[in-house]
């Protein structure tokens, strides 16, 4: 079949407007937003339905046609974009949108996969409950993309990665076949969990098309302070005082180093400093309030003091209304748009064992700069899960030169591998929360337990014979 009559099937199947060919419209959902991958594509494919997925996939077998799956294309790994732009379509779920119950009883939502993030999260919110994945993106992420990637995100160490955050879900195989696995029981041991195969799998083993997801009682009150510590290991020290004594009221807890937060307030337009001088180490802390806001403000309190006497914290600051805790979220969510405006960077997305945080900045920080002197590193992250975006900014006399800046990124390859040798001996993960994808997949192919690559070669073969789904990312 020719590309002209499979294009035909496709537009019989989801209608001539769910499939996209013309250049300019194409080029949204074939490059990656920071134009890291560019690619092409036969065309873009817009199913309704679960049904018209499974026909699309069912067309593509027929036509030895790949699928690249894509939610909102906002990934950081290039798993949304295709590599053969000859030999396959984006399957994009935008049309599949909807949000179909809130359960409040429950607490559990059904979504379709191309629901965006903010909109769940609004959703959860009309009927005062959370959906606490919070990401960057949200608001144009969309959830079955946060699903194949398993986002993790602010929350994580209250409520969890995405896997955390599901009950049930519906995936279209890659025969075509639908599985229905939109469970939503608390308790089910029969038999093998198979939603948790496709959660993180980035599309390659199975198309996600609705999710049960998990809400939660929404806090009555939020209180967000800002803490100055001298060293990072004072600012775990600091977490664990505060979750010693609040314990899961602890929804967020990140680090922020003073190169990153003056970055950001120099960079960000309306950004404010929480306090003068910059801290050398920032906790930025968020508690939730599900009793008495006063008496957990108390807590709070009597914690930052016995720590300022400990000599843990030399200050902080409480948020004194919504506006203010706003200001805070607002600079530690703008980092990574500042460090881009502030000249190219190297990236790293890493996580170690909690305890093992400030020793990864001291050591991390250290061989970054014997690889490449002068180069400047931001460790900065999710304190509370031991998730960090370990990244590395150009030498301040590379900027503005784009031979030196060009020069510094071709260095890439060279120190993703070193740092990820030094995470990997400090039992770490080289992906904490992008995935893999293009970008990390020689990297897990070299640093992957053995037995572990195998077990996932088998599934992928066992789910997607023909590697059909994703083809090119992961392995």
């Amino acid at each position: 079949m020719n590309n002209e009559s499979f294009l035909a099937n496709l537009q019989s199947i989801v209608g001539p407007s769910g499939v996209v060919t013309d250049d300019e419209t194409l080029d949204r959902y074939t490059r990656e937003w920071r134009g890291k991958y560019l690619s092409g594509a036969i065309a873009a494919v817009r199913p309704a339905t679960t049904e018209q997925v499974s026909a699309v996939i069912k067309a593509c077998a027929e036509s030895g046609i790949s699928i690249t799956p894509q939610g909102g294309n906002t990934g950081l790994v290039g798993g949304s974009v295709p590599i053969e732009p000859t030999r396959e379509i984006v399957l994009s779920l935008d049309r599949m949108n909807a949000i179909e119950d809130v359960d409040t009883q429950g607490n559990t939502m059904i979504v379709q996969a191309g629901c965006i993030l903010a909109d769940a999260q609004q959703a959860a919110a009309k009927v005062d409950r959370v959906f606490p994945l919070s990401l960057g993106a949200e608001g144009s992420c969309r959830i079955g993309g946060n699903l194949s990637t398993n986002a993790g995100g602010i929350n994580v160490i209250r409520y969890g990665n995405m896997r955390d955050l599901v009950l049930g879900l519906e995936v279209v195989l890659a025969d075509g076949r639908i599985w229905n696995g939109m469970n939503r029981l608390r308790k089910d041991n029969t038999g093998y969990d198979l939603k948790h195969l496709f959660i993180g799998a980035e599309g390659t083993l199975g198309i996600i098309t609705r999710a049960v997801l998990k809400t939660f009682p929404r806090p009555k009150d939020r209180l967000t302070t800002w803490l100055a510590c001298h060293k990072p290991a004072e600012c775990l020290v600091a977490l664990n005082m505060l979750r010693d004594r609040l314990g899961d009221a602890i929804v967020a807890a990140e680090i922020i180093p003073a190169i990153a937060l003056d970055q950001t307030l120099e960079q960000i337009s309306g950004t404010k400093p929480p306090m003068k001088p910059s801290p050398a180490w920032s906790l930025l802390v968020d508690v939730g309030v599900f009793d008495e806001a006063g008496a957990v403000r108390d807590t709070l309190d009597a914690v930052l003091q016995e720590a300022v006497m400990n000599d843990v914290i030399y200050d902080g600051v409480i948020a004194q209304n919504l506006e203010q805790t706003g200001q805070f979220w607002r600079i530690r969510e703008a980092i990574p748009e500042a460090e881009t405006k502030a000249g190219p960077s190297i990236k790293h997305d890493v996580s170690v064992p909690v305890h093992r945080v400030p020793e990864l900045i001291e050591r991390g920080s250290r061989l970054l700069q014997e690889l490449y002197p002068g180069a400047r590193p931001v460790p900065f992250g999710h304190l509370g899960d031991g998730n960090l975006h370990f990244n590395l900014c150009a030498p301040l006399s590379a900027l503005g030169d784009k031979a030196a800046e060009t020069e510094f990124l071709a260095a890439w390859g060279t120190i993703n591998r070193a740092f990820h040798d030094l995470v990997q001996e400090m039992g770490g993960s080289i992906s904490a929360e992008h995935g893999i994808g293009q970008l990390k997949k020689d990297e897990l192919a070299r640093t992957a337990d053995g037995v572990g690559l195998d077990l996932m070669r088998t599934i992928k073969t066992a789910l997607d014979p023909e590697n059909r789904l994703n083809p090119g990312k992961i392995f």
